[in-house]
């Protein structure tokens, strides 16, 4: 589903009582080629005042700063609501139970992943990409929000735009990484016709496979395929030289 936002088009998936996500396009901001137009991301090679600007305009569509992440492909869980956490730390998920507390993940083919408990009390973000996907990143994301919210339940999922199965190349690292360890998870790897030892990856039927397993009953996929859908979406894999979307997410104040 898409909207504007402070004139800004995001995408975003059913609404979750208490909480409020989406995930920004590349549409909306002012850097030019390869990162036209709303690059989030410090990394990418873009203009850092372009960067700070597009930041600016997002801000001004979320109710407070957002912790973004130093993401490094990892399974590590930041509890946004240290006192001590820092800026930007090195890590590639976030939970919270502060209501106003903006969490976010970048992407560009990798799959931003909101996760909330059904009265809304307790949130988590994740960047799930292979890596982290297998390193168990969404499992444990699930685990810290248990930790902050036992008596959460309900949990709900959306797994935003990636990379689809019908663009996604892996070589058989990529599988060994999945099926040596899950016999169930081989199901999304198909041999990619006339190239031996490659195989067509469904990162997103991937990433449901284990919200079921972790407790999410009907995570929601966006159906959204960052690399097919050059006009809304960043796509590394695509153009290498490219910006970053943002999955952003809070708790609203509770009545």
């Amino acid at each position: 589903m898409e909207r504007l936002i402070q004139g800004l088009p995001v995408v975003g998936g059913q609404a979750w009582p208490g909480v409020q996500y989406f995930c920004t396009t590349r549409g909306g901001g002012v850097g030019v080629a390869p990162h036209d137009t709303l690059n989030l991301g410090l990394r990418a090679g873009d203009r850092p005042e372009a960067v700070a600007e597009n930041r600016r305009r997002v801000r001004a569509a979320v109710p407070g700063e957002p912790l973004w992440l130093r993401q490094v492909h990892s399974a590590q869980v930041i509890d946004a609501d240290d006192a001590a956490v820092p800026d930007e730390p090195a890590a590639d998920a976030s939970v919270t139970v502060r209501p106003g507390r903006v969490l976010a993940v970048m992407a560009a083919d990798c799959l931003p992943v909101a996760i909330a408990d059904e009265a809304g009390t307790v949130l988590g973000v994740a960047h799930a990409g292979w890596r982290g996907l297998a390193g168990g990143v969404l499992e444990n994301t699930l685990n810290a929000m248990r930790a902050k919210a036992p008596r959460a339940a309900g949990w709900r999922a959306w797994v935003g735009p990636g990379i689809g199965p019908s663009a996604f190349e892996v070589g058989e690292d990529v599988l060994r990484a999945f099926a040596d360890r899950d016999a169930e998870a081989a199901a999304f790897f198909v041999p990619r016709d006339g190239v031996p030892g490659k195989w067509m990856a469904d990162l997103p039927g991937l990433a449901a496979l284990r919200l079921r397993r972790a407790g999410v009953a009907h995570p929601e996929l966006s159906g959204l395929c960052t690399y097919a859908d050059a006009r809304r979406f960043f796509s590394y894999r695509r153009d290498r030289e490219t910006g970053r979307m943002a999955l952003l997410a809070w708790l609203e104040p509770r009545v």
